[in-house]
């Protein structure tokens, strides 16, 4: 999501109307819509990589893995955002063409100008949706996947994972070494 908003509110339905033909994706935060930055080939990699490893493992299962052209729906907050990968294992979602209500894992793959939204601010909006259980953030500078678990209390827990790591998904049941998260992707050296 980029800094600068439409200045006049538009409504969700209009919002929807216009997204489903526009050449260009648009988040929508409560009447405002922000045009989105296209994402590095890095970027791109690793959403693929995450994605594409999901799918395999939940195939069969019920569960459904989707990227970065759906979007969520957080219908307590008037908010629509376009996550890089997001899962669904509530058939209730499987009624909506191109949003989903009621995701299980989000994970979104970090890049310098959208990182402290998707900390910040994206995040707030996220821990709205109550079947959501974990969000995932991926660096695309270095081997680093964080995982946000909601615990039993309604906690948010961080779990980090590094290159020589693991990483759990309980949403999901899921395991992949970090490194194959990242294969195929040049990082930058690090200083």
């Amino acid at each position: 999501m980029i800094a600068s908003p439409s200045s006049d509110y538009i409504s969700s339905e209009k919002y929807l109307a216009v997204e489903q033909d526009s050449p260009i994706k648009h988040e929508y935060r409560q009447g405002q819509v922000y045009a989105m930055a296209g994402a590095s080939n890095a970027h791109v990699l690793i959403s693929l990589n995450v994605a594409s490893a999901l799918r395999n493992h939940l195939r069969g299962s019920g569960c459904l893995t989707y990227i970065s052209d759906t979007k969520a729906h957080i219908e307590s907050i008037n908010t629509y955002y376009y996550p890089d990968v997001i899962v669904s294992c509530d058939q209730r979602d499987r009624a909506f063409d191109n949003f989903l209500r009621y995701p299980c894992l989000i994970v979104e793959v970090l890049s310098s100008t959208t990182e402290a939204f998707d900390r910040g601010d994206k995040f707030a909006d996220y821990r709205q949706i109550n079947s959501l259980q974990e969000y995932v953030l991926v660096s695309q500078t270095r081997m680093r996947v964080e995982c946000f678990r909601r615990n039993s209390e309604g906690q948010w827990v961080l779990y980090s994972y590094g290159e020589a790591d693991e990483i759990h998904l309980a949403s999901v049941n899921f395991r992949s070494h970090v490194v194959d998260l990242y294969e195929d992707v040049s990082l930058a050296p690090q200083s």
